[in-house]
C-alpha cells in the first residue's frame, strides 16, 4: 500500500449537477406550463411506485437554502438546467423563425434571477443546461423533437433564454444526452414521451443534435464571451468475449451510443456502417444540416458512468447485442452498473485521439447507493466515497496523459426523482429524507467531496 498526494490544476472547476424536474416541484406554479415528465409519470406504471416530479426536492421553494447549503460545502460550480415549461409555457416564443407566437412567463424568469442572483452572491458560478429532457407538451402534441420544427422552436427558446441571461451567465450546455432523450423515450418507451419506434428514434437524435448546432450562433450573439458545448453521455465499450460476433456487437454499440452522437459534432457524419445498418428508419437529411450540427463548440461535456461488456444477441431487434454482466466487478445497486474507473479513463483518452484538443467537461459521474440514516443521525455511504475517489484518480491520470479536461461535476447534489426509477435510486451526496419534511443531510460522500474542492487534491492509496 502507498499514499500520494494528486494535485488537479488550479483552475479545475470542481462542482455539483441537477436538472430542473428531479429537483423544482412546483409544477403547477406561476404559470409553468406542462411537460412531457409531467404527462408520463402521471401514467400508471410509467415509474416507481407511481413518483412523480410534483413536489420532488421542493427546490423552487427552498433554493435559499440549498443555495446556503452548497456555499457551506464550498461548491463553487453548479450546473442546473432551466425548465423549458417554466419560461414559454407554450414552448414556442413569438418568432419568424417557424411563424408561431407564444407568451414567455415572467414569474418563470425570475425564479431563475433569483436562484442564479443567490448563486453568484455566493461565490457559486452556475452552469446551465437549456434542455434537460423537460419538453413542453404543447410541443409533444406537435410531433416533439420526431417534428423537425422543433429544433427552431428550442432556438426560440434558446434566444429567449440567453438575451435574459447572458448578462451572468456565460457557461451553456444545449442539450443534455441526446441518446437517453432519443433512445430511451422514442426507442425503448421508458422515459417520456413513451415511444417505441426506431425510426421515430433516429429522427429525434438528429434534430436535437441540429437544434444544438443551430443554437450555438444564438447563444455567441446574446452572450458576450459565451462558452457553450453539448452534454453527452459516453461508456466505455468492451466486446464481452472474443469471438467475432461479439466484438462486431461491441463495435455496434459503441458506434450507435457512442459515435452516432459525436462523429457527427465534429464533422464526421454518422457512422457509415450505422446508416447501413438503419437502412429505411434513417431520418430525413437536409443539405447542410451537418454544416449546423458541426458547429464548432467551446468543450464537450461528458456524462460517464459505467463500462458497458457487450456481446452478440440475436434476440435485441435494434443492434443484435446485449450488455453482459461479471459477476467478480464491483457494482452500483442501479441496473448493476460496473464500477470501473478505468473506462473513464480510456473514454478521456478515445476523445483525445478520435476528436483533437477539444477542452472537456465531466459533467456528470456518480453512484448511486442504498443509503440510510444512522442511529447516529448521519448517512454513511463508503461505497460512493471509493467510487468518486477511484474515479477523480482516473480523470487526473487523463489529464497527466495530455487529455484537455478542464472540470468535474459530481451527479448529484440530491437524492432526487431519478426518472422512471422514482426516488427508489439515490445518487445524492446530500441526502433528502422523504419521512420528514424532505430534511436536508450531508452525506459522508459530501464531507469527502468538500475537502477534495478545498484541496483541490486528495489522497489515494
Amino acid at each position: 500500500m502507498y499514499t500520494e498526494f494528486l494535485s488537479f490544476p488550479r483552475d479545475f472547476a470542481w462542482g455539483t449537477a441537477t436538472a430542473s424536474y428531479q429537483i423544482e416541484g412546483a409544477v403547477n406554479e406561476d404559470g409553468r406550463g406542462k411537460s412531457i415528465w409531467d404527462t408520463f409519470s402521471h401514467i400508471k406504471g410509467n415509474t416507481a411506485d407511481g413518483e412523480t416530479g410534483d413536489i420532488a426536492c421542493d427546490h423552487y421553494r427552498r433554493y435559499q437554502e440549498d443555495v446556503r447549503l452548497m456555499r457551506g460545502l464550498g461548491i463553487k460550480n453548479y450546473r442546473c438546467s432551466i425548465a423549458w415549461p417554466r419560461i414559454i409555457p407554450s414552448g414556442n416564443g413569438a418568432s419568424s423563425r417557424c411563424g408561431v407566437s407564444g407568451n414567455v412567463n415572467q414569474k418563470g424568469l425570475d425564479f431563475y434571477d433569483r436562484l442564479f442572483d443567490g448563486c453568484l452572491e455566493n461565490g457559486i458560478t452556475p452552469w446551465v443546461t437549456l434542455f434537460h429532457w423537460d419538453l413542453p407538451q404543447t410541443l409533444q402534441d406537435k410531433g416533439g423533437f420526431a417534428n423537425r420544427d422543433c429544433a427552431g422552436y428550442f432556438c426560440d427558446y434558446t434566444d429567449k433564454v440567453t438575451s435574459h441571461f447572458g448578462d451572468r451567465i456565460k457557461n451553456w450546455i444545449t442539450i443534455n444526452e441526446p441518446w437517453v432523450y432519443s433512445f430511451c423515450g422514442h426507442l425503448y418507451g421508458v422515459h417520456a414521451p413513451g415511444v417505441r419506434d426506431t425510426g421515430a428514434a433516429l429522427s429525434v437524435a438528429h434534430n436535437v443534435l441540429l437544434a444544438h448546432g443551430m443554437s450555438l450562433p444564438i447563444i455567441r450573439k446574446n452572450v458576450p464571451g459565451a462558452k457553450a458545448g453539448i452534454a453527452n453521455n459516453i461508456a466505455w465499450v468492451e466486446s464481452a468475449g472474443s469471438r467475432q460476433e461479439d466484438t462486431e456487437a461491441a463495435k455496434r454499440w459503441d458506434m450507435a451510443f457512442n459515435r452516432w452522437f459525436t462523429d457527427p459534432l465534429f464533422g464526421k457524419g454518422y457512422p457509415e456502417e450505422m446508416v447501413r445498418w438503419y437502412g429505411k428508419n434513417m431520418p430525413g437529411i437536409k443539405d447542410g444540416d451537418f454544416d449546423h450540427i458541426a458547429c464548432p463548440m467551446d468543450f464537450l461535456a461528458v456524462n460517464y458512468y459505467t463500462r458497458r461488456l457487450v456481446a452478440h444477441d440475436e434476440t435485441d431487434s435494434h443492434i443484435k447485442a446485449k450488455q453482459v454482466y461479471r459477476p467478480h466487478i464491483q457494482r452500483q445497486e442501479f441496473e448493476e452498473w460496473e464500477n470501473f474507473p478505468e473506462g473513464l479513463y480510456r473514454a478521456l483518452v478515445d476523445i483525445k485521439e478520435r476528436y483533437g484538443d477539444i477542452p472537456v467537461y465531466i459533467t456528470e459521474n456518480g453512484a448511486s447507493c442504498h443509503d440510510k440514516i444512522s442511529g447516529d443521525g448521519c448517512v454513511h455511504d463508503p461505497a460512493r466515497v471509493e467510487y468518486l475517489r477511484r474515479h477523480f484518480a482516473a480523470a487526473w491520470q487523463a489529464i497527466k496523459d495530455g487529455c484537455d479536461l478542464r472540470g468535474y461535476f459530481v451527479w448529484s447534489l440530491y437524492d432526487n426523482l431519478e426518472w422512471g426509477f422514482g426516488f427508489t435510486k439515490r445518487f445524492g451526496f446530500v441526502y433528502i429524507d422523504r419521512e420528514n419534511n424532505l430534511k436536508r443531510i450531508v452525506k459522508d460522500s459530501g464531507h469527502f467531496i468538500a475537502s477534495v474542492y478545498e484541496k483541490n487534491g486528495f489522497t489515494v492509496d
